[in-house]
Formats: C-alpha cells, structure tokens, sequence
C-alpha cells in the first residue's frame, strides 16, 4: 500500500489502501460521516478506521467530499463553474497530529448564479471524464442533493442542485406520511405513474403528498405502494424543473445502485437513453487521478 483515498460524506466515511498503480488493496467503511463529527473528531475517526494498516512511513491521503466543507476537518477551496474538475493542484494540505498521514482535501465547484456548490461531485465528475474523455451532455448524480451537471469539452459548464433525496427522508420518516410509507419493496407501475404526475403537475405537489396519508386511511392505499408514489411524485417534480438539463442530451447516471435505476426509469420513460456507471470507481479515478498530480508536484 502506498496511499489512502478517502470519500468522506454526510453520513459515511470510505477509505481505500491504494497502491502506487491504482490497485485496491482494502476498503473500510464507517458511519463517522462529516454530520456526526466536530473539527477535532476527524484525524482521530480516520486513524480508528485505518487501524494497523498504517505502518511507520508517512502515508499520503487524499480526501474527496464533506471533509472539505466548512463545518469539515478544513474547509477547502471552491473553483468557480465553468471549470474543469478542480483537483490536487488546489488540494488543501491539512496539518496533522499523527506523523503517520499526510493530508490533502480536494477543492470544491461553486456556482454564483443560481447559487450552488458540490463537494465530492467533482471528484466522481473528474473520474467519469478520464474513463470518457470525448463525453458531452449532462452528468445526472442522484442522492441526498441530486446534482444536474452539464458538461462540455471536459468542462463543468453549469450545474443544479435539488434536495429530492432529503425531502423523501424528512416526508417518511417525519411528516405525518411516516403512518402510510413504513414499508420496503417497489411498485413499477405506480412509480411511473407518479412521476408522469408529478411532472404533469408540479404545482400541485403539495396536495398531492397529503392525498397519500388520506388514500390510505379511506381506501387502504397499500404502504408499499404509498412509499413508491412519494418517491415517484418527488422524482417527477425534479425532472420538470431539471427539463432544460436532460432534454435531448445524452444523460450519464453516478450514485447509487437503486435510486440510480429509479432516475433511469423515469428518464426512461420520456424516450431518454441513459449511461449507468459504477460510482465507487468514477470516486476512485477521480482520486487516483488527483495522487498521480500532487505525487508529480511533490516530487
């Protein structure tokens, strides 16, 4: 092992033993996500993750994600959109307690009008164009904050963000939907419909949600197909705002597995081809792309 990537979000910590020529040699994972720590906490999360696979060296770590945000370890810098993927030639170096790591977080993208930003897209943005170099359209990355990135010559040109992903779990788990949603499994058929609504009717989301509480205490609206409708109404909404991103472009999907093949359905369904890819290894390009530049520059 001769350096450690490291994907660190919201809610969960990735970390990867990396050789020089980009082979895994582990992964770990943890929940000591950015939300669940304060400055202080986070050398020490990193080293209790790495546990004995440090040696007596000093180790390179790259870092990628909410680390870098302003309540992170070290609040890294924003490259300003349009701009190519920021990586190591920005990287902030981050002093540590331990002699055992040497620590760069990577930059974020910032967007002035609208406003918005994204950490940790990038990194996974900069993975995706070093496998697809010739790619032109949008980079669509669902997940708690869905990012709609339109990309031209190897350049993020402008991006949007929805709170699509966050929405659904404050609606489920805390509104009072959270007495007709408790249930796992899909419904195809009514997740299609739903998006076919909520994009039809965007301004009527709101009476929408609440008739699925009223559905299941009149006409015993099932709970499984109740989570489905919610998560297909909040999907169909984003679309329609997200419309001028998607239409007639050639659209690639990075996240995960499931609601990745949710967005596929309902880009689907409006006659729209899109890529699938593996989000761990566009994290992981992305990140051995940025140690190959500060391993160049440091040596």
């Amino acid at each position: 092992m001769d350096w450690i990537a490291v994907d660190w979000g919201t809610s969960h910590l990735r970390v990867w033993g990396m050789t020089r020529d980009g082979q895994v040699k582990f992964r770990k994972d943890s929940d000591a996500g950015m939300g669940t720590l304060d400055r202080d906490g986070f050398e020490p999360a990193l080293l209790d993750l790495l546990g004995d696979a440090l040696g007596d060296d000093t180790m390179p770590v790259i870092i990628c994600g909410m680390a870098g945000s302003r309540q992170g370890w070290s609040e890294a810098t924003y490259h300003s959109a349009p701009c190519a993927p920021p990586g190591a030639r920005f990287a902030t170096y981050v002093p540590t307690q331990s002699s055992n790591i040497s620590v760069h977080i990577l930059p974020g993208v910032k967007q002035d009008s609208p406003a918005d930003v994204m950490r940790g897209e990038e990194t996974q943005i900069a993975g995706f164009l070093a496998l697809n170099p010739k790619f032109d359209g949008v980079i669509c990355l669902p997940g708690t904050h869905t990012k709609w990135v339109h990309i031209s010559a190897n350049e993020i040109v402008s991006f949007r963000t929805f709170m699509t992903g966050e929405m659904f779990a404050l609606l489920s788990e805390q509104s009072v939907l959270r007495h007709s949603v408790d249930a796992d499994g899909w419904s195809a058929d009514a997740f299609e419909d739903a998006v076919a609504t909520g994009m039809s009717h965007p301004a009527e989301l709101a009476g929408r949600l609440f008739s699925l509480r009223a559905e299941g205490l009149l006409h015993d609206l099932d709970a499984q197909t109740a989570r489905t409708r919610l998560s297909g109404l909040l999907i169909g909404v984003e679309l329609a705002a997200a419309r001028p991103y998607w239409l007639g472009q050639h659209v690639a999907l990075i996240g995960d597995d499931e609601l990745c093949q949710a967005y596929a359905k309902a880009l689907g369904a409006q006659g729209l081809p899109v890529e699938r890819t593996d989000a761990d290894r566009m994290t992981l390009e992305g990140l051995k792309a940025a140690y190959t530049h500060i391993m160049e520059r440091l040596t």
